[in-house]
């Protein structure tokens, strides 16, 4: 699949299409509720090794080592304070997402700028340039 082109409304995945792999892409959004949904937001700099070294490995264990990327799918239950353990129930009443698939896709570059918002409106710079700010 490649070219991946999605809009999200109310956390969820409205519109999809790719450039190539365009059927997959969709029949994978349609495995279960939770593919649609947002799993996992990795922050990756952009002068990581694995992305210095200008391979693609088409390898997720690697590449996503070498990109920020986003994650379809299940989440990571781990990643919430304390132990929830992996019951899907439990995990969505935590916030996170369930799903029977777990797929990731790269969307670093040199040129990512990355920006947070806070509950008052507020843009605080997290990323610039495919690196943390320096105000971070």
């Amino acid at each position: 699949i490649d070219g991946i082109e999605v809009r999200f409304e109310a956390v969820k995945i409205v519109e999809a299409k790719a450039s190539k792999g365009e059927e997959v892409f969709l029949q994978l959004l349609d495995t279960d509720e939770g593919a649609s949904r947002l799993g996992e937001v990795a922050l990756v700099p952009h002068s990581s090794p694995i992305s210095q070294s200008g391979l693609l490995f088409y390898n997720t264990l690697y590449d996503e080592n070498a990109a920020c990327h986003i994650a379809l799918g299940q989440c990571y239950s781990k990643c919430f304070k304390g132990e929830i353990g992996n019951d899907p129930k439990t995990i969505e009443e935590a916030g996170g997402n369930s799903s029977m698939i777990h797929v990731d896709w790269m969307i670093g570059s040199g040129e990512l700028d990355i920006d947070g918002i806070t509950a008052d409106g507020k843009r605080i710079p997290v990323f610039r340039n495919g690196e943390w700010a320096e105000s971070l």
